[in-house]
């Protein structure tokens, strides 16, 4: 099982990848993507190990600066939450409406609601 900070860094690779440099993203993918180890990466690019590692890890800041300024990953996350509460709050609309009021009005008007909000992610 991937350790949640490899799958945050994988979250900030699809987000800011094309911000790094070509070897960078070279690197970082093999890693995190291709899963192969530092000695792996080392041999198949003619590299030491700690060469590898250093590599890496220079992506890595790159990576974990921009997410620091621009903050898209967390801005993400927190926007698929609220949408996913918008649904909710629309479904709990109809059910009151079909158990109280059984306006169809109600009932058409929260289905929107929530298909648009099913759109947006």
């Amino acid at each position: 099982m991937p350790k949640v900070k490899d799958l945050i860094m994988c979250d900030y690779i699809d987000y800011y990848a094309d911000l790094l440099t070509d070897k960078q993203k070279h690197f970082i993918k093999m890693y995190y993507n291709e899963d192969l180890s530092l000695s792996e990466i080392a041999e198949n690019e003619g590299l030491t190990r700690q060469g590898a590692r250093d590599a890496i890890m220079r992506a890595e800041a790159v990576l974990l600066d921009m997410e620091a300024q621009l903050n898209l990953v967390q801005k993400q996350k927190d926007l698929a939450k609220t949408i996913g509460e918008i649904r909710s709050a629309s479904l709990e609309i109809a059910e009151y409406n079909q158990r109280y009021g059984c306006s169809r009005e109600i009932a058409e008007r929260s289905k929107v609601i929530y298909e648009l909000a099913g759109e947006i992610t």
